[in-house]
């Protein structure tokens, strides 16, 4: 006797209509940015040691010559190294957790990730950082008053254009980040990474402007790296290492090169 088995009835398909469009996709890394509770202790550190560091200039230096608003933007010295920080942990942190795996099934489309990913951030650094610089100019403005000086808002390229373009390249130290993060997937490696090209190498090529004129090369292909351009960006003048057009394309080439690599690396390996 053979016994008979009941087959369920096979389900419908269901179509929710709600496919994973680009849209959805910034939204999902914003979400996951924003839930980090690693990005806002960065931003709140960023925004102390920019407004603290840029009152302690203002007091400290009054010479001729010296203008205030070159106390808003110097402390992004320092606070570039979060946010390239903040772009590597971003893309690392879903890696050590496995959650990189769920990212890519809901998004299939690795080069949607990439571009998702570098646009949240981009965007979030660039704002978040045109509030702190602008917060910084009030700050330096109250303190450089009795000294009958203040940051010439009049004219927008000694106010407003250094503090668009500081947070920018905020923005491009950010992405570099991301690049790294993608490439090495190791926190310690992508940070390691970012460092070494926004602050240690800079210091290295430093040195060798004591080295004549046979490693004079070093000193002029320093020039190039992401700090050199920004500052040169910030601050255009005959002072500036790189004119601005120059500044502009080695901010961007940074940027794209990075993307590029890192959308090679993403594509031909798995998560």
């Amino acid at each position: 006797m053979t016994a008979t088995q009941a087959v369920a009835p096979s389900r419908p398909r269901i179509d929710t209509g709600r496919r994973l469009t680009f849209v959805r996709a910034l939204r999902g890394e914003w979400i996951k940015l924003a839930t980090l509770r690693s990005t806002w202790w960065s931003i709140g550190i960023a925004a102390a040691l920019t407004i603290g560091i840029a009152v302690l200039i203002a007091q400290a230096i009054d010479m001729p010559g010296f203008e205030p608003i070159q106390a808003v933007i110097m402390p992004i010295q320092f606070t570039m190294l979060l946010a390239g920080i903040i772009g590597a942990i971003s893309v690392t942190g879903e890696y050590s957790t496995g959650m990189i795996r769920s990212t890519l099934t809901a998004n299939p489309v690795r080069g949607s990730v990439l571009a998702a990913k570098s646009i949240v951030l981009a965007v979030f650094l660039f704002l978040s950082s045109l509030v702190i610089f602008a917060v910084a100019a009030v700050a330096v403005s109250l303190v450089v008053a009795p000294r009958d000086q203040t940051i010439d808002w009049s004219d927008p390229s000694a106010s407003i254009l250094p503090i668009v373009v500081a947070s920018l390249a905020m923005a491009v130290f950010a992405l570099i980040g991301v690049s790294f993060g993608f490439i090495l997937r190791s926190g310690a490696g992508a940070i390691a990474a970012t460092v070494g090209v926004l602050f240690v190498l800079p210091i290295v090529a430093n040195f060798f402007t004591f080295a004549g004129e046979t490693w004079a090369w070093i000193v002029d292909a320093a020039n190039y790296l992401p700090v050199a351009a920004a500052q040169s960006a910030i601050l255009p003048g005959d002072d500036a290492a790189l004119d601005a057009p120059a500044a502009f394309l080695t901010l961007a080439c940074w940027v794209v090169g990075g993307a590029v690599a890192a959308w090679a690396v993403l594509r031909t390996r798995d998560a």
